[in-house]
């Protein structure tokens, strides 16, 4: 059987995988070296220099284009390295559209590094992909979309957007790491290139930081391809190799994140002090329906504002915490809560930030996989 003819479940483990070539070893080995012999100028075995290529890098790039149903990967010291790879196919004077409530490491990258290159970056809502069209000039090469995005977790029709992309000669690029592979699969849907952070759910254990991107197209592969090596902004071998470790369990852990995710949801939903919950699984959240077809499962990451919108009650909450850890970042195995206005998000200003929901009352989730009761008891006892 064909990698390509595997299920997801086991793609996560064979996807583009085979034995190291040396001893047969089932896990492929961290090749922790910088160089590689040579016979002759040119004569080696595929790799000369590790910011080129290193063997274990590989093992993970071809498992990343693997379960994204792509043709090739690329691995990166982070998930904004793979971002900033991504601008870097621009030229100035270009234009990009992109999604208004996104992670503001990505807002901060565009705005504070690439927009003083001459690259102009329109934030807009993207509920209803049709009114993309109204920001799409001659200029424009790039859309950025993130669904569900971070923190308000709304949703982006990702085929509607590709056929707009399509229509108009633009790149279409989806950050999937709130998703994951194992919910969407944005390459299927029509984009041109997924993106991770791959230190979260691809990782899942809090241990790596690592980035990632995956194409379909060898001519688009090719650039990044020059871009990742000739910037350098690449992943060790260790890295890789945990990331590796990682994805082998995506699809269990997964399972457990999306099933955790719904009980915290409904418990915060049906809460007499809990204002307002945001999650895609619920039936009147917005767009709803394409989540639905778009996605496998709602999974494991959730925002809510407390009765009253309190920026006080929500420090309150946070810091009563202790199941729940109070951290950046999300997607490993333990739950994580979050305040994005003071953590993730502070680097949009708060007129921005606020206009689309990320007000100083919103508190996001990183549901684990521990016991969903547990995790209940503690948000019972931190609420009060």
């Amino acid at each position: 059987m064909s990698n390509k003819d595997l299920r997801f479940n086991s793609k996560t483990i064979h996807g583009g995988q085979h034995p190291d070539k040396a001893y047969g070893a089932v896990m492929p080995p961290i090749y922790q070296t910088s160089t590689y012999a040579q016979t002759t100028p040119g004569g080696h075995q595929g790799f000369e220099y590790s910011r080129s290529a290193n063997p274990t890098r590989t093992a993970l790039e071809n498992s990343l284009a693997s379960i994204e149903n792509g043709n090739y990967g690329l691995a990166f010291g982070s998930g904004l390295a793979a971002i900033d790879a991504v601008i870097k196919l621009l030229s100035p004077g270009d234009e990009v559209v992109s999604t208004n409530d996104l992670y503001g490491g990505s807002y901060r990258l565009f705005k504070k590094i690439f927009e003083k290159f001459g690259i102009t970056f329109h934030f807009i809502g993207m509920q209803n992909a049709e009114k993309i069209s109204d920001y799409i000039t001659e200029k424009t090469k790039l859309i950025w979309v993130e669904t569900p995005t971070n923190p308000m977790m709304n949703v982006i029709d990702i085929a509607s957007v590709s056929k707009l992309a399509k229509k108009h000669n633009i790149l279409l690029a989806v950050d999937n790491t709130f998703a994951t592979p194992y919910l969407q699969l944005p390459l299927d849907l029509g984009a041109d290139i997924v993106m991770h952070s791959a230190t979260k759910y691809l990782g899942g254990h809090s241990d790596v930081v690592v980035g990632a991107l995956v194409v379909k197209d060898k001519e688009l592969a090719d650039q990044l391809y020059f871009i990742q090596n000739a910037s350098g902004a690449v992943c060790g071998p260790m890295d890789s190799f945990l990331v590796l470790r990682g994805i082998k369990t995506l699809h269990i852990r997964m399972q457990r994140h999306c099933e955790n995710g719904r009980a915290i949801a409904q418990y915060l939903k049906n809460h007499p002090k809990i204002e307002k919950v945001y999650w895609p699984g619920f039936e009147d959240h917005p767009n709803h329906h394409i989540a639905k077809s778009q996605m496998k499962d709602f999974g494991g990451m959730i925002s809510f504002v407390s009765k009253g919108a309190n920026y006080k009650d929500a420090i309150a909450i946070v810091e009563k915490l202790k199941l729940f850890t109070l951290a950046e970042s999300l997607g490993g195995v333990e739950s994580l809560a979050g305040h994005p206005a003071s953590m993730t998000h502070a680097s949009i200003p708060k007129e921005e930030r606020e206009k689309h929901g990320v007000v100083d009352a919103l508190i996001r989730l990183s549901v684990g996989i521990e016991d969903e009761n547990d995790l209940i008891a503690d948000l019972e006892q931190a609420i009060g």
